[in-house]
């Protein structure tokens, strides 16, 4: 007899809930859009409250339309963004708005940090280096600048540990926070030298779980808010890249998926612990298996960003503009809000090169596709060079929509993209792994049986030709354009001793 679970994912750009049947799969799903935030140079948050309403408004949708009865529903598992960093106080209130795994405040502290771990193995004792996204340099801008509620937090979480909270979970954070994190070492200890470096209290790491352990009930508030049963089932969900990679079908060493996301993820399985310095390790949902990944810091973030800077032509439309244009005509480095991997740069900036006045705006946005194109082969370059070169690349998201985009990347990187149909990504995998934490489901494997791929986008040999020139100089571009961009992140950070809008007299 099949039974029901929700998932949910608490994405950067917005938050997607489904109604999952075990014998049907998706019966139902809702979506709701989050606002980022941005109040300085270089930083990236959202609103707890707003994820709280979007989540609760969003299950109530999904019973309301499903027709489902909430008694019905088993579990609930959330995943999200990693590693978002909410600081809770001991009731486990939020403090303050999250700060955004793609936030770029903390390069002073990255700095820091850095020279005092500088005798310590980070990629070998956590699996990642220590970057923009680690969360103890947050940590330590949070006691310089936010004094008062760096003393009051008792807990830092994540955003899907977050909300699993406020619907009645007991305080935790999910494997995988805890490893890109960067507290914590690959076999789940504390990372006291980092933690030393910081003047991070232990205390304020919350237990360690992994996807699928069940964390506590639906309260009775949260069951009047989500119109859920009282004493459902919460179970521990996962990074919302990891499991939007299971849900896909990324399961045996070589799957990869590109995931075209407000940032940009890519992950290749392994059977091996592959830790690099420029990638970031992750450990699959399946005991045992692993998956090393790259996340840059802007895709879809961009592509929003350039269709608000002219006027909010509608993308559909950019897009038939976009492919009449010829590749690479101009170039594009997609450094926005700086770099995550494989560059860990938060002083790298954004870039149009090679523009004369007979461009358009159709030439600069396939520039800006192009650009997340070549991020990701900078990525499988990597891939390549550790010997877990990507051999059956699946992708999603919503960029996975436009043919244009698609066919950018296929061309880019040679390789052939199996576009996942009806993919609703990490919400899937969030509630095939609550069916697995309360025995609905029997086997890690059944989260295959819900993937559907399309027909693949097969790489333009001529168009790969072109790409792969245009590759190198947007390689060379970027080297050259370093030092301008640290120079001005420098300025910036200084600030400007002329006064705006003045009039020489």
């Amino acid at each position: 007899m099949s039974a029901h679970t929700i998932g949910v994912d608490v994405g950067t750009t917005g938050t997607k809930t489904v109604l999952f049947d075990t014998d049907r799969g998706i019966v139902a799903q809702a979506s709701r859009e989050t606002t980022l935030h941005s109040p300085g140079p270089g930083f990236a948050e959202a609103d707890t409250g707003q994820w709280h309403r979007n989540v609760t408004e969003s299950i109530r949708e999904v019973l309301g339309t499903s027709g489902i009865d909430a008694g019905s529903v088993v579990a609930v598992a959330v995943s999200g963004m990693v590693p978002a960093v909410v600081p809770l106080d001991d009731r486990g209130r939020p403090l303050r708005r999250a700060i955004l795994q793609n936030d770029a405040r903390a390069h002073l502290e990255v700095s820091e940090l850095a020279a005092a771990l500088a005798d310590v193995d980070l990629v070998a004792m956590t699996g990642s280096a220590l970057t923009q996204q680690s969360v103890a340099p947050t940590a330590a801008w949070l006691r310089t600048h936010e004094p008062d509620v760096h003393a009051r937090t008792a807990h830092y979480v994540g955003s899907y540990d977050w909300v699993l909270t406020a619907l009645g979970a007991d305080v935790h954070v999910e494997h995988n926070w805890a490893l890109e994190s960067g507290l914590f070492t690959i076999d789940g200890d504390v990372a006291a030298p980092v933690l030393a470096a910081a003047s991070l209290d232990s205390a304020t790491l919350a237990p360690v779980h992994r996807p699928g352990t069940p964390v506590g009930e639906i309260s009775s508030a949260a069951a009047e808010s989500t119109g859920l049963r009282a004493g459902t089932a919460l179970v521990v969900g996962g990074a919302d890249h990891v499991l939007s990679a299971y849900a896909a079908g990324v399961n045996a060493p070589g799957d990869a998926l590109v995931k075209l996301g407000g940032a940009g993820d890519i992950l290749v399985a392994s059977d091996a612990r592959v830790v690099d310095e420029r990638l970031y390790l992750d450990a699959h949902p399946v005991p045992g298996r692993w998956l090393p990944n790259g996340c840059m810091a802007t895709s879809g973030s961009l592509i929003r960003w350039f269709q608000a800077l002219i006027g909010g032509v509608a993308l559909t439309e950019l897009d038939a503009e976009a492919a009449t244009s010829s590749p690479a005509e101009v170039l594009c480095l997609p450094y926005f809000l700086g770099e995550k991997s494989p560059l860990h740069d938060p002083d790298l900036r954004g870039v149009f090169a090679g523009m004369h006045l007979g461009h358009g705006r159709a030439d600069l946005y396939r520039s800006v596709l192009e650009a997340i194109a070549f991020g990701f082969r900078h990525h499988v370059d990597v891939f390549t060079d550790i010997g877990i070169a990507p051999r059956r690349v699946m992708i999603t998201n919503g960029g996975s929509t436009s043919t244009l985009w698609k066919q950018i990347h296929a061309d880019v990187l040679g390789i052939e993209m199996r576009p996942v149909l009806g993919h609703p990504g990490a919400s899937l995998g969030a509630a095939v792994i609550a069916a697995i934490g309360v025995g609905a489901l029997d086997d890690w494997s059944d989260a295959t049986r819900f993937v559907t791929l399309d027909r693949p986008v097969v790489p333009d040999a001529a168009a790969h030709a072109v790409y792969d020139d245009a590759y190198r100089d947007w390689q060379d571009l970027a080297r050259a354009v370093t030092p301008t961009s640290h120079a001005m992140a420098r300025r910036n950070r200084e600030g400007s001793t002329r006064v705006k809008g003045t009039v020489p007299q």
